[in-house]
């Protein structure tokens, strides 16, 4: 039987197996961590506002043990990084994330489930995970709800609940046994009512689905949308009274259906973004048809009159040719190379007029906002800017105007790659943006990391404080922002 440290201590990032020597998120900015750390006191570079109350918290992959066949950055196992402020103080924690396959390989027990890069099963009979072909990592995104955090998974696995202080893993969350099926990554909480809105799709099926659940953690809707075909939407749009959902070009090619690969392709097909009111019935989508695009992440959405406002990243062409260099692993790297500028669709509810705006020509992706907006007419948000290379690697900061499309810019220092960042209102806030953003940096030559927290209505400044951290902290995916007062105390 094999305990978490027996797991953890696999890892070797000096000596990769195989294939993996050509594969670059193995390695450097992305090379794993193979141990979980506490660190109660931490020194500080300035000084931690004391109207800083909260967690600052990110998940990504982060694999238990060495992969020893083809691997895809995706595949890791989550892993949340978390640094907790109050009085000042700061505490830092990383925890993997313990999703059920997490356990049974700790177990000793094989799951029968591998990742992207590798022929899928239709089914993984006797699992008890049902059409979860994939490995479950819940290894993508983070979302506060009803006083803890779920960490979720991009292509749509069982939910994970992780208490917001300690990030302990307290288990798979089913909403008291209602949910019908699967919630993928970028769901979204509505900070007036509580309510938790989610998708989920099917890999191989002509539709997704979506569903509410209610600040008391009770699912009140969970709807099933019929598609064209079998789609990958990666996010959702949320606004006061509807859900946004995306039927977007990037789909299965016929051999990755007819193999049950993960061998997709841009068709020759608009996009569509369909409103449904957040207690409507799935037969009740409005769609709205556009030029075709792909969007991996929305910056934020609401009503403004007649409209329907959804503003998001939209990808373009990354300009880059697949390297010869990476061997199997050149595909992956040419994808994850995101190209993405922001943009305004504004969708005519009485008319079905459909307005494009793009807001800025700047490279920039994984955007947040205040959490207290979502939802809502938002005036500011805060992107990744994207360093001018193959690797995806964040090297700054965007602060934009919706409105006009203006940003603020706050670069890292040279070597240094970013994370998505969080927005912290501080404590008795009077303005969407008076509050703090905070960010992890790494040293890609020395390993080192720290959090950077830097003032938003000052943002060109630079940090207010710099934290050293007692671990490193590898490139992952998405974070969030945890309120100290709305955080359950650990049991």
């Amino acid at each position: 039987m094999a305990d978490d440290a027996t797991l953890a201590s696999r890892i070797d990032n000096a000596s990769l197996i195989g294939v993996n020597e050509m594969n670059p998120y193995l390695q450097g900015l992305y090379a794993p961590v193979s141990t979980e750390t506490t660190a109660l006191q931490l020194d500080v570079i300035g000084e931690i506002p004391r109207d800083l109350h909260g967690a600052f918290v990110r998940n990504g992959p982060n694999p238990a043990h060495a992969p020893e066949g083809l691997h895809h950055w995706f595949d890791g196992d989550g892993m949340v990084h978390a640094v907790y402020f109050e009085n000042g103080k700061a505490e830092y924690r990383n925890r993997w994330v313990r999703t059920a396959d997490y356990s049974a390989e700790a177990a000793g027990q094989m799951i029968t489930a591998g990742g992207v890069m590798l022929p899928s099963a239709r089914a993984r009979p006797g699992s008890g995970r049902g059409d979860l072909v994939y490995k479950d990592t819940a290894n993508t995104d983070l979302v506060f709800h009803n006083g803890s955090l779920m960490a979720l998974w991009y292509i749509s696995g069982k939910p994970v609940r992780v208490d917001a202080r300690t990030l302990e893993t307290l288990g798979d969350e089913s909403f008291g046994g209602a949910l019908p099926r699967h919630v993928s990554a970028h769901g979204k909480v509505d900070p007036k009512t509580g309510e938790f809105c989610f998708f989920d799709y099917s890999l191989y099926e002509p539709w997704m689905t979506f569903g509410v659940v209610d600040a008391n953690n009770n699912l009140t809707n969970f709807q099933k949308v019929d598609l064209p075909g079998p789609r990958l939407p990666h996010d959702m749009g949320l606004t006061e009274n509807y859900i946004i959902l995306h039927d977007l070009p990037v789909v299965f090619t016929e051999g990755g259906l007819r193999n049950s690969q993960w061998q997709i392709k841009v068709a020759d097909q608009p996009a569509r973004f369909g409103v449904v009111p957040k207690g409507g019935r799935g037969d009740q989508v409005r769609w709205f048809e556009t030029e075709t695009c792909y969007i991996y992440h929305v910056v934020n959405a609401w009503e403004d009159g007649d409209e329907v406002v959804m503003t998001a990243c939209m990808m373009t062409p990354n300009g880059y040719p697949p390297n010869p260099a990476y061997g199997p692993y050149a595909a992956m790297v040419n994808v994850l190379a995101l190209n993405a500028v922001p943009v305004e669709w504004r969708m005519n509810m009485v008319t079905g007029e459909v307005k494009k705006r793009i807001l800025d020509d700047r490279i920039g992706e994984f955007p947040v906002v205040n959490l207290d907006y979502t939802g809502r007419k938002s005036k500011w948000s805060y992107h990744v800017s994207m360093a001018p290379q193959e690797l995806q690697r964040f090297d700054g900061l965007f602060k934009y105007d919706l409105g006009t499309g203006a940003a603020q810019t706050w670069k890292f220092d040279e070597g240094l790659g970013g994370s998505e960042p969080a927005f912290a209102p501080r404590i008795g806030s009077t303005a969407e943006d008076d509050g703090y953003v905070i960010v992890f940096t790494t040293d890609a030559a020395t390993g080192a990391s720290e959090v950077q927290i830097l003032n938003a209505q000052d943002f060109e400044a630079g940090p207010v404080a710099r934290i050293p951290l007692p671990a490193r902290v590898p490139a992952g995916f998405h974070g969030t922002w945890a309120p100290g007062d709305q955080i359950n105390a650990a049991a």
